[in-house]
């Protein structure tokens, strides 16, 4: 049987270059067709730089991966013919060691390969996720005020970063943006000033994020912020830097709340769990960041360079 299973394994490995090659023509060709559709509206325009990104960064994967494939086909080929020969040579009373040494040759063809299988299935689920993140910039899934991702796009990217999450154990977290204030600004400089405060917070929002972040308006003056492969700690660093950076730029104070996925959660735990720390911020007295940690919230420290540079400020 495992004689067998080699065999098969090399004529299965000549086709995957192709598939993979093929996928990677589909995303980048899907991607730069909606790419050439989307609005002229600034904000857009920089969510789609953002998604041809991501698609780049999948397709980079999987070129490297398919060039992995074709240098360990030959590899495979060569371990496989040199197998054979050894087979067809063992025989008699006295092979007995050597059938132990061709076993462990035929491990160690076995394992290369398999691992290469686990890359590529891997890098397909990926394919599947871009395609999932392409269609945050239709009319469905786009905030008409703002630009960025809606709720309902914020949902599917959570649901696809938990199947992620669930098959290889990747971290990532969101983060609640809440505007301090903002029914204020409303009620004395009217709702037009209210609707062009969301807008700049987005832009700003969409400018100053990492490429593979993920912006989208919650509700009312909440945004959200998902952050892949970034566990907790890091990413209430990035919302205190986001708190800084959108005092400093567009002069708003906001309260954030952060909170890390964890085995056995789903999308609406985790929100909120993120909910309830932006309410600890709220009542911390705004302006600040909180993070649950699955059990309990708790106030998030500036860095010290950021105390530094209030107390300048201040002065």
């Amino acid at each position: 049987m495992t004689f067998e299973l080699l065999a098969n394994l090399s004529l299965w490995d000549v086709q995957v270059p192709t598939s993979l090659a093929l996928a990677a023509v589909a995303v980048m060709g899907y991607m730069v067709g909606r790419w050439r559709n989307a609005s002229p509206q600034n904000i857009v325009a920089i969510e789609s730089r953002r998604e041809v990104k991501r698609a780049q960064l999948v397709a980079k994967e999987l070129e490297q991966i398919a060039e992995q494939v074709r240098v360990n086909l030959a590899k495979h080929h060569a371990s496989v013919a040199n197998f054979k020969d050894r087979v067809k040579q063992m025989g008699g009373n006295n092979a007995h060691e050597g059938w132990h040494d061709v076993c462990r040759e035929a491990e160690g063809i076995l394992g290369p390969t398999l691992e290469l299988a686990q890359q590529i299935a891997r890098a397909y689920d990926e394919i599947r996720q871009q395609g999932n993140h392409l269609m945050t910039l239709t009319e469905m899934r786009t905030d008409p005020l703002t630009g960025v991702n809606n709720r309902r796009a914020l949902e599917e990217m959570l649901g696809n970063l938990f199947t992620m999450r669930s098959r290889y154990e990747l971290p990532f977290s969101v983060a609640l943006i809440d505007v301090d204030g903002f029914r204020k600004v409303n009620e004395e400089e009217g709702h037009a000033r209210g609707d062009r405060v969301l807008q700049s917070l987005a832009r700003l929002l969409a400018d100053s994020l990492r490429e593979t972040d993920f912006v989208a308006r919650y509700g009312g003056e909440e945004f959200a912020v998902v952050m892949p492969q970034t566990p907790l700690d890091g990413a209430s660093r990035n919302a205190d830097r986001l708190r800084r950076l959108i005092q400093d730029r567009i002069k708003l104070t906001v309260s954030i709340g952060v909170a890390a996925a964890e085995d056995g959660q789903n999308t609406q735990v985790l929100l909120g769990h993120a909910d309830q720390a932006l309410q600890a911020a709220k009542q911390s007295g705004r302006n600040t960041v909180c993070q649950h940690d699955g059990e309990e919230t708790s106030l998030v420290q500036p860095e010290p360079s950021a105390l530094a540079h209030a107390e300048t400020v201040v002065a």
